[in-house]
């Protein structure tokens, strides 16, 4: 049986959105690795050399090397117009002189030169890329009754918001919350073998995506002094519960919470969340 249609979008959308981020990730990495290699002096001026003016600084002159060629008023002129009043002619004759006494290794200038261009090239289409993308999730949010209610909720953003509807797909085939809980994985359950009890974990069942981005959105409630959830977390660490599962219990608290909302269609009233514990 295929998804209905929106489930399906949000699937693609959600599945893109990783798949740009990840290489972002990669990118960047790469970058920093060639850089040290390149010019590790760089980082003296420009701490994240991954920001858009660094990129473009580094696309003209890769290396040590081609900074030390560098004209001055050419290299100050381009800080002008990628950061005006942040950068210029003192930045500019810093980059040169740092240049000029590099422990750059010197080795295979030529071709890791070619090689940062090329990743700084990808990182900018990639970000761009990802950018369009997630113009189009927030198009896609904004015309889904379903989640008007959801998106009111502090302790979820969009990305949160899009992932809920990717891995819970239709929700009408659930009778109870139990269910939609057991289908995420955070019931528990206890692990046995004959005669022999362990301990209770959960069975992690179903998306791991899911999970982690309602961990973070639990992490985030706790740290929010005005979240119901937050709150939640705090009353039941207060009565004994340990932390960890204090955290599995928001967790659950929001799945819950935003599977309502969705099915339902309500509006997002915090004083329901509630802070009464739970087993």
């Amino acid at each position: 049986m295929y998804p209905r249609e929106e489930v399906a979008t949000y699937r693609e959308v959600v599945r893109l959105h990783q798949q740009l981020t990840e290489e972002i990730v990669r990118y960047k990495n790469e970058i920093h690795a060639l850089l040290v290699v390149l010019f590790p002096e760089f980082y003296q001026v420009f701490a994240d050399p991954t920001r858009a003016s660094a990129l473009t600084v580094l696309k003209a002159y890769p290396s040590a090397q081609a900074m030390r060629e560098a004209d001055p008023k050419a290299l100050s002129q381009m800080l002008r117009e990628e950061c005006p009043g942040h950068y210029g002619r003192q930045t500019a004759e810093t980059l040169v002189r740092l240049a000029q006494c590099s422990v750059s290794s010197g080795q295979a200038t030529q071709a890791r030169s070619s090689s940062m261009r090329i990743l700084c090239d990808q990182l900018e289409h990639t970000q761009s890329n990802l950018k369009l993308l997630q113009q189009e999730m927030e198009r896609l949010l904004d015309n889904d009754p379903k989640v008007k209610g959801v998106l009111s909720i502090t302790e979820m953003g969009p990305m949160t918001v899009a992932v809920l509807r990717a891995e819970l797909g239709d929700l009408d085939r659930f009778v109870r919350m139990e269910q939609v809980v057991a289908y995420v994985g955070l019931d528990l359950q206890v692990k046995q073998s004959g005669k022999w009890k362990g301990q209770t974990k959960l069975s992690k069942r179903g998306s791991g995506r899911l999970r982690r981005i309602l961990y973070l959105a639990a992490l985030r409630s706790i740290r929010l002094s005005t979240s119901p959830f937050g709150l939640y977390y705090h009353r039941l660490v207060e009565r004994g519960m340990k932390k960890g599962m204090a955290v599995i219990a928001v967790m659950r608290k929001l799945l819950i919470v935003a599977a309502h909302l969705i099915q339902t269609q309500e509006d997002y009233n915090a004083g329901k969340v509630g802070v009464q514990a739970v087993s």
